[in-house]
C-alpha cells in the first residue's frame, strides 16, 4: 500500500464530485419534475381557498419530524389552519394507520415521510371521501396505495432526477409547489437549517443536490435565529454547529423523543417560539436521550449472546425489548462485528424488528426474500423494519443464515473509505483543513479513514463515566499525536507499537484546537 501525501488525498477526494450535476442551489431540480406534484399541490391549494380541513401525518424519526415542521410552519406562516399528528411508536405504530385516520377530521390528509405502504388506509380514505396525498421517499412496494396523489421520487415513472432524497426534501418541494400556485412570496431557504439535519440523519447520499443543500444548510444552521438551535448552542456550550454536531448531537436528540416517549416533544422543540421555551423543552429531551443511552447499553449487552462467528448475519431477540432502541442496537452490532444485524422485540406473540446493513449489502432485499412468513416490512437498502409472528423467528433466522452464507467478504466490507497508509508527519492542521474542505461526510462521501503503522503508545488512559473510552498519546520519536478510541474493544500498552485505522477530527478543548485521531480499530 502506497503512503499518501496531502496532494494525493486532495486529488482522491476531488474526484468524488466530478460528475455532480447540481453544484449550487440555483441548479436544484424544479418541483414539477415529480410525478403527481402538480396534482397534489393543486388539491391542497383548492382546500386552502375553500377552507377545507387539512391534516398532516408525519413520522417519529428525525426525517419525519422535520418534514412535519416544514409543512406545518409553512401553513402557519401563510395563515392556513391544519391538524398535525405524528404517530406514537408505541401506541399507534408506524405511518398512516386506520386508527390515526379515525382521529382526524379532515377532507385532505397529507402524509410526510410515510404512506407509500398504507394500502388499507388509502382504501379507507377513498371510501370515506378523504383525498389522501402521500409524500414519501421510501422504496415502492409491489402493491401501491390507491391515493389521490403520490409524490415519491422512487416511482419508476417519476421524472425527478435524484431518487435518493429524504422525506423532508419531498415535503419542502411540496411547499415550493404550493407557493408557486398561490403566487406568494416566501423564502423557502429558511428551512435549509433543518433540512440539512434530516438529510444527514436519514443517511442520504451526500453528493449532487444533497451535498449542496447540506453545505448551505450548515451555514444557515449557524446563522439561524430558530430558538431551538440557540438553545442547543447554549446548553452544550457550542459556538458553532458543524456536520459532526448534526450526526452525533442534534439528530440523536431529535430522535430520542420518538424512541423513548413521543416525537411531539421534538416537533414542539423545533417550533419553539423563544429561547426560554426551547431550553425547557431541550432539558426534557436531553433526559430522554440519557434514558435512551441506558436502555441501548442494556440491550446491546443482552444481544451479544446471539452473535454467531461463523454466520454472516446477526439475528437477536428478546421479550419486551425497548422498541425505540432496536435500530441503534442493530447498528452497533453491525459496526462492531462487520456484518448485518436484525434485532427484534417480542410482545404479545408478535416480533417487531429493526435491521441494519453494512457495506454494499442490501438488507431490504434479503428481508424481502422471506416475505411469505412476514407480517410486514419496508425501508431502505441500509436500514429496514420487519415484523412477524414470534413462532416464526427461528425459521426466519435459519433462512437468513442460509441466504447470507455465500455472500463475498467484499460485499460486507464497510471500509471502502480507507484511503490508504499515511506517515505521522503528514498529520497536521493542513491535512485537517484539506479534509474539512470536502465536508460534509456521509453516504457516498465517507469520511476518509487512514492506516498508521508501527506507531508507539506513549500514554494510555481510560476515560468516560464507564471507563469505556481509551485515550492514547502516540509518537514516532519526532511526531506526537493525540488519539481517542470510543467504546474500545482492544487495549494498547504503553511502549507497545501498534497499527491503527483512524479518521482525523478537530479537537477544541477550552479554546485549544488540535488535530485528533479518532481510532476506529487497532489492527
Amino acid at each position: 500500500m502506497n503512503k499518501l501525501t496531502k496532494v494525493d488525498i486532495q486529488n482522491i477526494l476531488s474526484k468524488r464530485f466530478e460528475k455532480d450535476e447540481c453544484t449550487k442551489l440555483e441548479e436544484l431540480p424544479k418541483p414539477n419534475c415529480f410525478k403527481d406534484m402538480d396534482k397534489a399541490s393543486s388539491r391542497i391549494v383548492s382546500a386552502i381557498k375553500n377552507d377545507e380541513k387539512i391534516a398532516i401525518v408525519g413520522d417519529y424519526d428525525v426525517d419525519g419530524v422535520v418534514s412535519s415542521v416544514i409543512l406545518s410552519t409553512f401553513f402557519d406562516d401563510i395563515g392556513v389552519e391544519y391538524e398535525a399528528i405524528i404517530p406514537n411508536r408505541f401506541q399507534d405504530g408506524y405511518g398512516l394507520s386506520l386508527n390515526i385516520i379515525k382521529k382526524l377530521d379532515a377532507t385532505v390528509i397529507i402524509t410526510v415521510d410515510n404512506g407509500i405502504s398504507a394500502v388499507d388506509s388509502a382504501q379507507y380514505c377513498k371510501e370515506h371521501g378523504i383525498d389522501l396525498i402521500i409524500t414519501d421517499h421510501h422504496s415502492i412496494p409491489s402493491i401501491v396505495p390507491d391515493a389521490y396523489a403520490i409524490v415519491n421520487p422512487k416511482q419508476t415513472d417519476c421524472q425527478f432526477p435524484n431518487c435518493e432524497i429524504c422525506g423532508a426534501q419531498v415535503a419542502w418541494y411540496l411547499t415550493a409547489s404550493i407557493k408557486g400556485k398561490l403566487k406568494i412570496k416566501y423564502d423557502l431557504s429558511s428551512f435549509l437549517d433543518i433540512l440539512c439535519i434530516a438529510i444527514m440523519a436519514d443517511m442520504m447520499e451526500l453528493k449532487d443536490m444533497n451535498r449542496v443543500m447540506v453545505k448551505k444548510g450548515i451555514l444557515a444552521l449557524n446563522r439561524s435565529k430558530r430558538p431551538a438551535f440557540e438553545a442547543v448552542k447554549k446548553f452544550f456550550s457550542k459556538k458553532t454547529l458543524e456536520s459532526d454536531e448534526i450526526s452525533f448531537l442534534i439528530a440523536p436528540l431529535i430522535n430520542s423523543s420518538g424512541r423513548m416517549e413521543d416525537a411531539k416533544f421534538s416537533y414542539n422543540f423545533l417550533k419553539s417560539q423563544n429561547i426560554d421555551d426551547a431550553m425547557d423543552r431541550l432539558e426534557y429531551i436531553v433526559s430522554l436521550n440519557n434514558s435512551r443511552k441506558d436502555e441501548e447499553k442494556q440491550l446491546f449487552e443482552a444481544s451479544l449472546s446471539y452473535v454467531k462467528e461463523d454466520e454472516n448475519i446477526i439475528i437477536a431477540w428478546g421479550e419486551d425489548w425497548h422498541e425505540g432502541v432496536l435500530g441503534i442496537v442493530a447498528s452497533r452490532l453491525s459496526k462492531r462485528f462487520k456484518k448485518p444485524a436484525i434485532v427484534f422485540s417480542i410482545t404479545d406473540d408478535k416480533a417487531k424488528g429493526s435491521a441494519r446493513g453494512i457495506g454494499e449489502l442490501d438488507i431490504l432485499a434479503l428481508i424481502t426474500l422471506q416475505q411469505d412468513i412476514l407480517l410486514g416490512f419496508g425501508g431502505h437498502k441500509g436500514a429496514a423494519g420487519v415484523s412477524l409472528m414470534a413462532d416464526k423467528l427461528e425459521e426466519f433466522r435459519d433462512r437468513m443464515y442460509a441466504s447470507t452464507r455465500d455472500i463475498e467478504a467484499s460485499t460486507l466490507n464497510a471500509n471502502h473509505d480507507v484511503l490508504g497508509e499515511i506517515e505521522p508527519s503528514e498529520i497536521d492542521f493542513e491535512l485537517l483543513e484539506i479534509l474539512e474542505e470536502f465536508e460534509p461526510y456521509g453516504q457516498k462521501n465517507p469520511k476518509p479513514n487512514f492506516i498508521l503503522k508501527d506507531i508507539a503508545v506513549k500514554i494510555n488512559k481510560k476515560i468516560g463515566k464507564d471507563q469505556n473510552h481509551l485515550k492514547l498519546i502516540l509518537h514516532d520519536g519526532v511526531n506526537t499525536l493525540e488519539s481517542i478510541f470510543f467504546n474500545f474493544d482492544k487495549d494498547a500498552k504503553v511502549g507497545e507499537k501498534i497499527d491503527i485505522l483512524f479518521t482525523l477530527s478537530r479537537n477544541d478543548y477550552r479554546g485549544l484546537v488540535t488535530p485528533q485521531l479518532i481510532i476506529k480499530e487497532i489492527l
